[in-house]
């Protein structure tokens, strides 16, 4: 059995991880009777934890928000500027960071009192943010909404625009988000058409939990990213991609993530394909690369990346 302070942390790690626990499901993740769970639950209070206890045969624990933010290392100050910063971050274009960021910054919202969420918003309507030309842009209200309707596995509805324009409003039960490149997506079973979906978040709106439960189904792939990649696959895009790289294969792809190939030339060279949407994405690709290449298809491309440099040019010109 773990020592009661690393317990305590790991108890409130699992409250912050789901709305509501029950009480003997908590305690079996903790490996410690019901008596013991009270007791250790008690102690988060004392160090002043807003921690819900619910009576019965179904009775459980969640954390709630308190009057004031529990006692982090930081105080309001810091915790304004971690929430801000951390929206940020999400809506970035630094990769690896972003889910992550949402995940913390939907504990910290969870537990901040509203006087604190009022300053968050105020400076959030006060900011203008950086356009980025390589894709959309999500509301960090809408990712850490469905992030909180997929950590509680909570039926939500929300409107949502499709890839022709038509909208439609849909209720669906969340599975998980999932980040490719600079576009979120939401992996749900589609409740009015009986089937498996995937959503760009950027082009949902108005995300609501209904307060239904519901028992995950199976997803009918490896995992929610392979869902996603596949019906992105099966999509047309607008820009099919090839282009001679002078860099070693294994380097390239490390760049490139999944979101194009890189086929080995010899051991200094390779060919990346990718398809795309806007061509912003890959000249930042190539251009962060560090190597030289050549265009072999589209040749729009072309003269996107001499539009691109001319523009660099007139920037640094003295």
């Amino acid at each position: 059995m773990a020592n009661t302070s690393s317990r305590t942390l790991r108890l409130l790690s699992l409250l912050q991880t789901h709305r509501y626990w029950p009480g003997a499901e908590l305690a079996g993740r903790l490996e410690v009777s019901v008596r013991t769970l009270r007791r250790d639950v008690d102690r988060l209070r004392e160090l002043g934890y807003p921690v819900e206890a619910f009576r019965g045969v179904d009775g459980g624990y969640q954390l709630a928000a308190g009057a004031v933010l529990p006692p982090l290392v930081v105080d309001d100050e810091e915790a304004v500027a971690l929430a801000v910063g951390l929206r940020m971050a999400a809506q970035g274009s630094i990769a690896g960071i972003q889910e992550s960021s949402v995940r913390a910054l939907t504990k910290v919202v969870q537990v901040m009192p509203p006087r604190l969420r009022r300053r968050v918003e105020a400076l959030r309507e006060a900011t203008v943010p950086m356009a980025w030309s390589a894709g959309p842009t999500v509301d960090a209200g809408v990712l850490t909404a469905v992030a909180q309707a997929c950590r509680d596995e909570e039926r939500m509805r929300f409107s949502y625009e499709a890839r022709g324009g038509e909208r439609s409003d849909r209720h669906v039960e969340p599975h998980r988000m999932v980040s490719l490149g600079r576009r979120w997506y939401l992996v749900a079973y589609d409740l009015t058409r009986h089937d498996w979906r995937s959503f760009r978040l950027d082009r949902l709106q108005e995300p609501h939990g209904t307060g239904e439960r519901f028992r995950p189904r199976e997803l009918p792939a490896e995992d929610a990213a392979a869902f996603v990649r596949a019906g992105i696959d099966t999509m047309p895009s607008t820009y099919a991609v090839e282009v001679v790289v002078h860099a070693p294969a294994e380097v390239v792809r490390r760049a490139v993530g999944q979101w194009a190939t890189a086929e080995e030339i010899d051991e200094r060279s390779c060919r990346m394909r990718m398809a795309t949407e806007t061509l912003d994405w890959p000249a930042m690709i190539l251009g962060g690369l560090g190597a030289g290449f050549e265009v072999v298809q589209p040749p729009e491309l072309v003269v996107h990346l001499r539009e691109w440099a001319a523009r660099f040019s007139r920037s640094t010109a003295k």
